[in-house]
C-alpha cells in the first residue's frame, strides 16, 4: 500500500517551497499542493501518483511532522497493526502498534556521515583507456585479465 498524507498533520514544511518528502522521494511522487487546487488542501503534501509508490518508507521517516504513513510490511507488523519511525539526529525509533493495543519500539543508529563529505574517488584510482577493448577491463583489478573455457560457456 502505498504512502499517504494526513493531512491534518501536514504543515507543508512550514510553507518552504520544497518539502523533506519531496527532497527525499526516490521517485519523485511527492507534491505540494501551494493552493490546494488538486487536493482541496492549501499547503499539504500529498502522493501524487499512488501506484508508483516503491513504499521505501524514505518519506514517513523524514516527516518532521509525522504525517505520512504507509501499511507495514507483513514480516514487521501483523494485519491490523502500524508503525510509526521517529527520526532523531544519531537514531530512529520504530514504533509499532499492534491491533490489541500492546506497542513495541525499537531504536537503531543512523548514519551520521554530513552529505556531501564522502569522497568515492579518495583511492586515486584512474581509468587506462588503452586497455578499455580488453576482455574483463570494466570487472577487474588483475593486471592481465584471465581467459576463459569455452566448454563452461550455457550458450555456445
Amino acid at each position: 500500500m502505498p504512502t499517504f498524507v494526513r493531512t491534518e498533520k501536514c504543515d507543508g514544511c512550514k510553507g518552504q517551497d520544497k518539502t523533506a518528502c519531496m527532497y527525499i522521494c526516490p521517485h519523485d511522487l511527492m507534491k505540494l499542493d501551494k493552493d490546494g487546487s488538486e487536493t482541496g488542501h492549501a499547503m499539504k503534501a500529498y502522493n501524487q501518483e499512488p501506484e508508483q509508490c516503491w513504499e521505501c518508507y524514505s518519506c514517513v521517516k523524514i516527516c518532521p511532522q509525522q504525517a505520512i504513513e504507509c501499511r507495514a510490511y507483513a514480516d514487521i507488523v501483523p494485519m491490523g497493526g502500524s508503525v510509526q519511525p521517529l527520526r532523531g539526529s544519531d537514531s530512529i525509533m520504530w514504533t509499532i502498534k499492534f491491533r490489541d493495543g500492546r506497542m513495541k519500539r525499537f531504536k537503531f543508529p543512523i548514519r551520521t556521515t554530513p552529505e556531501g563529505s564522502i569522497e568515492p574517488y579518495k583511492k586515486g584510482y584512474k581509468a587506462d583507456l588503452s586497455k578499455i577493448g580488453m576482455a574483463g577491463f570494466h570487472t577487474s583489478n588483475c593486471e592481465a585479465p584471465k581467459k576463459g573455457d569455452p566448454s563452461q560457456l550455457i550458450c555456445k
